[in-house]
């Protein structure tokens, strides 16, 4: 790689002049972090750094045996933690005077706190977590000292968790595995070759330092020179410099395609979960694959900042990404450009009756006066959280469709990238789709849910010629779901987590059965299968054979209690690959024939049984379906 030679007076220069702008550029992000989240944005930015740098009885984190209290970095010198410092000891009841951060040589330094993602974005919304990056230097600590950094961590998260409303996560890495890229196992639906610069390149593009040392990767740029990270990384080591808190993260210059195509199999993964935010970060891996040689995103925006004149109005780097985006497709794919401009602005939940001019309106109004909206999609957008929950779930289903479309060309133009472990991935995705999204006989099916705001508040079950309707609301409105089975129904809001107990409705109809009936298998299922949400498949069950896992015997739930024949039976199911099915017999000798099958099949099923207990033989009744479970199944 070819060498940059520079004064080291100007690179010393440049570095500090640099560090003022990044920390005006800091400032603004967390500025925007505190508009849309006041009171948890005040304990992330600076309350949690204290924390982690006292340790007292009264404070949470606080550690018994504990020799030397951990430190962030030049802590003590924070001023907006100075003056906060005597609220802070007066909210846990603490009564000692002067500062509880006790500066020694002794104690274990954090050398920065730092969140990565959406947090002090427009992107960031009422649903938006907060990751954060503790990082310290491996060397200088002892094992014991990682245990009560561990110990700490885990008490101080206890904390938060009760106490604010955005979900933190916290990542303790070293500096040195972070230079490397090791950053371990993401979580369990990481997928594909190796991400170690893809996700340093996102830490780089949008992280907010909370306390402690800035990145010198950020520093390093000079609009009128090239500028080589090793030498200013010369420059820094060097006694004389006068910047001391600064930090070497490691450099990023480019990324491979194969770990680019990793990261899109990854991403598909997460569109299962998080669609609006995931499709976004898809089509900008797909611009990525298709241009490896471009620079990064992450230098683009440290460039544009650091050669901007104005330090008041700062690009947001969600806009940022969303416009390099755009212009890359000006002119093409106008279809998938106009839906994604639907996407970000759902994501960035922007509220239309709100006069108040913050911020993150002016940057969103900018951003679409330069990139408007299709006209026709306007009063959905607006409106979404309350037009119909059927045309919620239509959007719902066209991101899917959208998100697919991008995922087989990816797969198909970029095959050649693929490593032995992504085409690994592709089959258990190709599995995990078709779990969420593959039509079967008896099967559960999975709503398309854009967002987690859907308009819903009332579940109405209506009995109509032999076919049970769930509306949303009334009956004004196209059913969600109909079946024969009032069972099945119930297994759809239950699967889907639409159930709440105190949504459940229910119009007049011949049946026998009731309200009270219906939450209490549905509490049931939902106790003994939980939601599709929820579930956690291993990502290797998805390269086994289909089995069956899990079964809940429903007896004489749908039919008439006073009926002299037991013949009602309904098996809900669940398999390994996370599909729940909903079958219905109304013969002894088939369903009998069926729990043989399956369970000569697995002796390791999972299994249980609910009966309905309202009916006015239940005694007489139970023995019968008694016999067949227990014959069938040997419980």
């Amino acid at each position: 790689m070819e060498k940059y030679v520079m004064d080291i007076g100007t690179i010393e220069k440049m570095i500090s002049r640099n560090k003022r702008i990044f920390l005006e550029y800091n400032n603004f992000r967390k500025k925007l972090f505190t508009e849309m989240a006041p009171k948890d944005s005040e304990i992330i930015l600076y309350l949690l750094p204290w924390l982690l740098s006292v340790n007292d009885p009264l404070c949470p984190g606080y550690l018994k045996d504990l020799a030397e209290p951990f430190r962030v970095f030049d802590i003590e010198f924070v001023k907006e933690i100075k003056v906060r410092e005597e609220a802070f000891k007066k909210r846990f009841g603490v009564g000692k005077k002067g500062s509880l951060i006790k500066v020694s040589k002794n104690g274990k330094i954090l050398q920065g706190l730092y969140t990565i993602g959406s947090a002090g974005t427009v992107n960031q919304n009422a649903t938006s977590d907060c990751d954060i990056w503790i990082c310290f230097d491996k060397k200088t600590f002892s094992k014991n000292d990682w245990i009560h950094l561990n110990q700490k961590v885990n008490l101080i998260k206890g904390w938060l968790d009760d106490n604010i409303k955005i979900p933190v996560y916290f990542f303790i890495s070293d500096i040195q595995a972070v230079k490397e890229g090791r950053f371990g196992s993401v979580d369990q639906e990481s997928s594909g070759s190796t991400q170690e610069n893809v996700l340093k390149e996102e830490f780089y593009r949008t992280f907010i330092l909370i306390a402690g040392k800035i990145p010198l990767w950020w520093l390093v740029y000079d609009k009128t020179e090239k500028v080589d990270y090793q030498q200013a990384l010369e420059v820094l080591e060097n006694p004389s410099f006068w910047e001391y808190d600064i930090l070497d993260l490691g450099n990023i210059e480019n990324i491979k395609s194969t770990e680019y195509f990793g990261a899109a199999l990854w991403q598909f993964h997460k569109f299962l979960t998080s669609p609006l935010k995931s499709i976004i970060k898809m089509v900008l891996l797909k611009m990525l694959l298709e241009a490896p040689d471009e620079s990064l995103i992450c230098h683009q925006l440290r460039d544009t900042i650091l050669s901007g004149s104005n330090t008041v109005a700062f690009p947001d780097h969600s806009i940022f990404t969303m416009t390099k985006i755009l212009s890359k497709y000006k002119g093409r794919r106008k279809e998938l450009m106009n839906f994604l401009k639907m996407c970000f602005f759902l994501r960035c939940e922007i509220k239309q009756l709100d006069t108040k001019l913050t911020l993150k309106k002016k940057l969103t109004d900018d951003f679409f006066k330069e990139n408007p909206l299709d006209p026709d999609s306007v009063p959905l957008l607006k409106n979404f959280d309350s037009v119909s929950f059927t045309d919620q779930i239509q959007f719902g289903e066209r991101l899917f469709k959208f998100m697919l479309k991008l995922y087989q060309e990816i797969a198909a133009d970029h095959e050649q990238v693929s490593s032995e472990s992504d085409k690994r991935d592709l089959s258990i995705l190709g599995r995990k789709i078709s779990v969420g999204y593959l039509k079967k006989t008896h099967k559960i099916p999975i709503l398309q849910k854009p967002t987690k705001h859907l308009n819903l508040s009332l579940l109405t079950f209506s009995l109509n010629n032999d076919i049970w309707h769930t509306f949303s609301g009334s009956e004004k409105t196209p059913p969600i779901f109909s079946s024969r089975s009032i069972i099945e129904s119930i297994c759809f809001l239950v699967w889907n987590n639409l159930f709440i107990e105190s949504w459940i409705r229910m119009r007049p109809n011949p049946s026998s059965i009731t309200q009270r009936e219906i939450i209490n298998l549905a509490r049931r299922v939902q106790e003994f299968f939980g939601t599709h949400e929820t579930g956690d498949i291993d990502l290797t069950s998805y390269l086994k054979e289909e089995k069956i896992i899990k079964m809940l015997i429903v007896v004489d739930f749908d039919k008439s209690p006073w009926d002299e024949k037991t013949n009602d039976f309904a098996i809900v199911y669940m398999n390994n690959w996370g599909e729940l099915f909903s079958r219905r017999f109304t013969e002894t000798t088939l369903v009998e024939a069926f729990l043989r099958e399956i369970c000569e099949e697995n002796k390791e099923i999972l299994i249980s049984k609910y009966l309905r207990r309202n009916s006015s033989s239940f005694e007489k009744h139970i023995a019968v379906p008694k016999r067949i479970v227990f014959s069938s199944i040997e419980l």
